[in-house]
């Protein structure tokens, strides 16, 4: 497989953006990318001489704004793409199990709920990676106290479309908080320190993680139920 990939990274909000491109057909797809970074993903894109399709969201983040509306604006022929369950404005809405094809790429995209209703994972199977948003980070997971949240369903979710992965599947987290890029499917079956316990062990540590209030949410769920359009952002209640 001519695979272009680009790990990206925000230093304020610990977002990882992810660039992967069919190296024949250029034909290309950023996931999950932040506002305040779009200047440099779009310079990325042109000096690669990449075709950007897609602009994709594993879900609708709560700790940054999206740059996807902005992205648009600047590549007008780029559709914004969520999931349908995630209940957010895009040009494309991806059911469950859904392929989102990018040339020679094919994206499966897997519902993982828990830290949010729509949160998906995008798996590569023909490069063996998989983009686990918040879902999945390295050692850890998404916080499960607000926005739909739900710590039994999100368990499920890894147990049941992430962890069934071959063990030698590269995973890549939406987020990182202490300087890891990537892990494996094997490596968080062994050594992820809340998934790795029982489902009630795991819903009880989630109850008490007692973390503060995210402080970006009140302005960016709005703006990303609306895929990073600011201007429809004033519209749109938290949910």
């Amino acid at each position: 497989m001519n695979l272009i990939f680009r790990q990206l990274f925000d230093s304020v909000s610990c977002t990882y953006t992810y660039l992967l491109a069919d190296a024949q057909s250029r034909n290309a797809i950023l996931i999950d990318p932040v506002l305040e970074q779009v200047a440099r993903d779009v310079k990325l894109v042109k000096e690669l001489d990449l075709n950007l399709l897609f602009a994709a969201n594993t879900h609708v983040h709560a700790d940054h704004i999206t740059g996807t509306g902005e992205i648009k604006k600047l590549i007008p022929d780029c559709k914004s793409v969520i999931s349908e369950a995630s209940g957010a404005t895009a040009d494309k809405h991806l059911k469950g199990m859904e392929i989102l094809s990018v040339g020679c790429i094919n994206l499966e995209a897997r519902p993982t709920p828990g830290h949010t209703d729509g949160c998906m994972t995008y798996v590569c199977h023909d490069a063996k990676m998989a983009f686990t948003g918040d879902a999945l980070l390295y050692r850890g997971c998404g916080r499960t106290d607000f926005q739909q949240g739900d710590a039994a369903k999100l368990y499920d979710s890894v147990h049941g479309q992430i962890f069934p992965l071959p063990d030698d599947y590269f995973l890549y987290p939406a987020h990182d908080y202490k300087g890891f890029t990537v892990s494996t499917v094997g490596e968080e079956k062994k050594y992820n320190a809340r998934l790795t316990k029982s489902k009630e062990e795991f819903v009880e540590i989630m109850k008490n993680l007692n973390l503060a209030y995210p402080k970006m949410i009140d302005k960016a769920v709005p703006t990303n139920m609306v895929c990073g359009y600011v201007e429809q952002a004033s519209t749109t209640s938290i949910i």
